[in-house]
């Protein structure tokens, strides 16, 4: 497919995924493509289906995201990358996901999440990186601090999980400090 940034870490391939390549996968491809390409389950097949349908940006908010691809396998094995992407205020929102527990605690996401922070502040000119998690996510939270990511509050009720609404921890890396960190390793 077109335009398609590629990352390279010791152990994965990233593999730019945009509002127009989703599009394109499913303006294109089959479902079974779809699904083998992303690594998808039946859930998040659906998922992205409903953004290439109701829409995943605006006029001034995007996603820009990477599949994490094992080198060693040639599998999708996760995403990470930015949500809630304003360009004109150049920051965003990160996520990231492992696909299956068995690629989990391997530091897969500390490799990939290094790269994404240096394309972000780069290539797209972030100022500002934000991440959102839940209090018990302690997996979340060593990897955003091994980042330098600094804790700023409690986004109260936030985020609906099985129908009920629970708080996130904010925590933010602006360009600077990232710049600082790069240059203390």
């Amino acid at each position: 497919m077109s335009n398609q940034v590629t990352l390279s870490t010791s152990r994965l391939l990233l593999k730019s995924i945009t509002p127009a390549f989703i599009h394109e996968a499913f303006n294109t491809k089959s479902k079974e493509e779809i699904i083998n390409y992303f690594g998808f389950n039946e859930a998040g097949y659906e998922h992205h289906k409903l953004m290439h349908e109701k829409g995943m940006e605006t006029h001034s908010v995007s996603l820009y995201f990477f599949l994490l691809v094992d080198k060693e396998t040639n599998k999708p094995i996760g995403e990470c990358g930015f949500h809630t992407w304003t360009a004109k205020h150049n920051r965003a929102e990160i996520f990231y996901n492992i696909h299956n527990n068995a690629n989990k605690q391997k530091g897969y996401m500390t490799e990939a999440l290094t790269a994404i922070l240096e394309y972000g502040f780069t290539a797209l000119k972030l100022h500002r990186v934000e991440a959102l998690i839940a209090a018990e996510n302690e997996a979340s939270l060593r990897l955003l601090l091994r980042q330098g990511f600094i804790k700023e509050g409690i986004m109260r009720e936030d985020y609906v999980v099985d129908g009920k609404n629970e708080d996130s921890e904010c925590y933010s890396l602006l360009k600077w400090e990232w710049e600082r960190i790069k240059k203390e390793i």
